[in-house]
């Protein structure tokens, strides 16, 4: 047990000790200002011909950059200790991520390198025929660890005819999947003979490829005339489909017609809405993201 115990930790302390080292910023740059010893240490380009950095899979530019150790320790042996703030048109890529901001703090203990000042970014999909992703906040995180970034305050996401808005926007680039919270409200412009289509509830989740989307927690869903209410939804774009499940309600004003139930399906393009007896199963597994179990 005890040669157990040793072995577990030893793979334990080498998988952290492998974390630390992929979270270590390296600037190309060799042309610096600031004490040899101590730091900081202030590197100086241009827009033109910008300071450039790597971190794990991301790359940095910027025409500024201040790598600093933390107080009383020489940044000569602070290597995954350190922090850098990058400044002006600072410019991020990660795969077919690309984000620009005014500022980026990076921090080699949490791994995390944040966009201030209002930052914008673009996904590009890996099919040219499929929408970009469009995402705007106050501030966007960019974790090395997880292929992931946190945007927050005044967050907007555009796919195609589709748009986000919400507090919080949490992105998985691998997966292309959004998780948006807080004063959640999605929106899919008017197409066709079709009305605009308005959802709001507390959580939002989109598969921005695949046009999914899965709404939970009092969720209230406008097109034309027609407003349904309930807990959870289930919502295909490409079948102009929706499914709404818990305590569905459907309300016609025009009409004066009603439909409720426990699971109600609702036709965006006929503007028809019925009610499912048999029950309804919200595929919610592909809606995780990486990081949930």
């Amino acid at each position: 047990m005890k040669r157990l115990t040793l072995a577990t930790l030893a793979l334990v302390g080498a998988a952290l000790a492998a974390q630390e080292g992929s979270r270590v910023l390296k600037i190309e740059s060799k042309n610096f200002t600031g004490d040899l010893r101590n730091g900081p240490y202030t590197f100086t380009g241009s827009d033109a011909a910008p300071i450039k950095a790597t971190v794990s899979t991301l790359r940095i530019s910027a025409p500024r950059a201040v790598m600093a150790a933390p107080a009383g320790t020489p940044i000569t042996s602070a290597e995954g200790k350190r922090t850098a703030e990058f400044s002006g048109n600072v410019t991020v890529v990660r795969g077919r991520l690309t984000a620009k901001g005014p500022s980026l703090s990076y921090s080699e203990v949490s791994g995390a390198g944040t966009l201030k000042g209002g930052a914008s970014a673009v996904y590009t999909p890996e099919k040219k025929d499929d929408d970009v992703v469009n995402i705007s906040a106050t501030t966007m995180s960019f974790d090395v660890d997880t292929d992931m970034s946190t945007s927050e305050g005044g967050v907007k996401l555009v796919n195609g005819a589709q748009t986000g808005t919400s507090s919080k926007l949490v992105f998985d680039e691998k997966k292309e999947l959004g998780l948006l919270t807080g004063s959640v409200q999605m929106n899919r412009a008017a197409r066709g003979k079709q009305k605009p289509l308005a959802i709001t509830g507390d959580e939002a989740r989109i598969l921005t490829t695949n046009k999914l989307l899965y709404v939970k927690g009092k969720i209230r869903l406008v097109s034309g005339d027609t407003t349904t209410t309930g807990d959870q939804m289930f919502y295909d774009d490409r079948k102009n489909l929706a499914v709404i499940v818990g305590n569905a309600v459907s309300s016609n004003a025009k009409e004066g017609t009603k439909v409720t139930g426990n699971v109600l399906e609702q036709r965006i393009d006929l503007g028809r809405v019925r009610q499912l007896t048999g029950g309804y199963k919200i595929p919610t597994d592909q809606f995780k993201l990486t990081t949930e179990k």
